[in-house]
């Protein structure tokens, strides 16, 4: 199996509504590192898995309107609870969604994993086939 991994960012305000949350049911930031890995099982002639200026790219868009956002503003995620996990399955489909973007290689690609970092200690990710 073959991946390439590319990173970017978001900063965003969120609340997440229910008692389970403790203090994070008030408005709060996050800033996530978000890294988008794109599997494949073989690479092509030119020896690449995916073109990573192109999952770079991608990556960005699906990004951008979240980026400095109040989620709990963002008509997409309308009445979601906007946890990390939640998150990750968001971006998750924006790529897949997206991936035409790789041209010929978008068939080649199998799985996409989208991991967000909420900190130095705590990560969530969301992995799916394709």
């Amino acid at each position: 199996m073959f991946a390439v991994e590319v990173r970017d960012h978001i900063m965003i305000a969120h609340s997440l509504p229910r008692p389970v949350f403790g203090p994070a049911q008030g408005m709060h930031g996050a800033t996530f590192v978000v890294d988008a890995a794109f599997f494949t099982e073989d690479i092509d002639d030119d020896g690449l898995a995916v073109d990573i200026g192109a999952a770079t790219s991608l990556l960005a868009d699906v990004l951008k309107p979240l980026n400095y956002q109040n989620l709990d503003e963002v008509s997409a995620l309308s009445g979601k609870i906007t946890t990390t996990e939640f998150l990750a399955r968001h971006i998750f489909e924006g790529l897949r969604d997206g991936r035409d973007r790789f041209g010929e290689g978008a068939a080649r690609i199998c799985r996409i994993r989208v991991t967000l970092h909420e900190s130095h200690a705590a990560r969530g990710w969301y992995e799916a086939a394709l």
